[in-house]
């Protein structure tokens, strides 16, 4: 069995430590990155079929509308080889409290069962959010371990946090 890192990330005009920045790579997809060269997973990156805004207060205003309205946004293509794989790294950005609606349409259309998932999140201080307790919900047939909670700001010297993660010492 093998392992997959599937993720969710923006990049564009973000949040960061209190001012917008322009990011030319999503933090969740440099996350993302650093998960797959340690376990030796490889990468599937979700992409929305119609992309969030570039600017950051339209993404945002995206993004709750989707939530608000429990939207299930398509989604340009599905992991190939999921029955193969035992152990899922999913990653995404904290959008109000949880994941992107994006990956709420991934986890309803594909076949979890039987399978670890380990979530990890990039965020500005709000943390997982209720990302877990959606994840479990929507998996009810997969293990769900704790998730890690990467501050968006330091995510290129998360790498000592995200080890720690992986061999079950989560802070």
């Amino acid at each position: 069995m093998s392992a997959m890192v599937i993720y969710f990330s923006r990049a564009g005009f973000n949040y960061v430590n209190g001012e917008i920045k322009w990011l030319d790579k999503g933090n969740t997809e440099k996350a993302a990155e650093m998960v797959a060269q340690l376990t030796g997973a490889r990468l599937f990156k979700v992409e929305p079929l119609c992309p969030y805004s570039e600017d950051y207060s339209e993404c945002i205003e995206q993004a709750k509308d989707y939530q608000r309205r429990d939207a299930r946004p398509e989604i340009v293509a599905y992991p190939e080889g999921l029955e193969n794989c035992d152990e899922i790294y999913l990653g995404y950005p904290n959008y109000w409290g949880t994941m992107p609606m994006q990956l709420f349409t991934l986890l309803e259309n594909c076949d979890f069962s039987g399978k670890t998932i380990y979530p990890f999140c990039t965020n500005e201080g709000s943390g997982m959010g209720t990302s877990e307790s959606d994840i479990k919900r929507l998996c009810p047939h997969s293990t769900v371990k704790k998730g890690l909670a990467i501050h968006g700001a330091r995510v290129d010297t998360a790498k000592a946090d995200i080890e720690k993660w992986l061999k079950g010492e989560a802070k």
